[in-house]
């Protein structure tokens, strides 16, 4: 479950009412663990870009609080990149390019085509890292966390180039599962960066 910042007062005055005021407990990596008056659990993961809280006040105002989050959306025939802050894209750029799909020829053909794949592949990483580097590289400065999405083997080779180490050690945990990257997807991935996660163990029976 996936809640935005501004809804989590509301969600948790829900959980209050359904299973009782709750204890509030800090987890690893930043959650808060609630256990509700009934045994109810729920596990609270910060958005990128916030430390966490061993309360339930210093989550929320963590969770609020205004921050700039860099986003990397990548896949082998497109890439997007962006600066988000309380959940609007302040900056943006896109680009694709062609990247030969699999051919189902055999013997010599099949091994050229691949050694053409690879080489568009590579550089449209190239390209994808001048994308990053040119708009997200300026503003590292300000962000708080980079958040990623698309293909995991594109995004790392992007993030490999050493003109973006800096950006790489911003990388946030959280993985976006996106479509081919453009404009409208980057937009709707603004709220899927920002938004505390919430997961809901099963209650034991009986």
């Amino acid at each position: 479950m996936v809640v935005d910042p501004s809804r989590l007062p509301r969600w948790l005055a829900g959980f209050d009412a359904r299973h009782g005021i709750p204890r509030a407990a800090p987890g690893g990596a930043g959650e808060l663990v609630l256990t509700g008056a009934d045994g109810a659990v729920a596990e609270l993961h910060p958005p990128p870009g916030a430390a966490g809280a061993a309360d339930l006040a210093g989550f929320v105002a963590d969770a609020q609080a205004p921050r700039r989050l860099g986003l990397l959306l990548a896949r082998r025939s497109a890439a997007a990149v962006g600066v988000a802050a309380a959940g609007e894209l302040l900056t943006s750029k896109v680009d694709s390019w062609y990247v030969q799909g699999r051919t189902a020829a055999g013997g010599q053909s099949q091994q050229r085509f691949a050694r053409r794949r690879v080489n568009q592949a590579t550089a449209a990483a190239g390209r994808a890292a001048d994308l990053v580097a040119g708009r997200l590289l300026p503003a590292a400065g300000e962000l708080a966390a980079v958040v990623t999405g698309g293909d995991r083997g594109t995004v790392d080779t992007i993030l490999a180039d050493p003109r973006l180490a800096r950006l790489a050690a911003l990388r946030a945990g959280r993985w976006l599962a996106v479509p081919t990257p453009n404009l409208a997807v980057l937009r709707e991935a603004v709220a899927a960066a920002r938004a505390v996660h919430i997961h809901l163990p099963p209650q034991p029976a009986g």
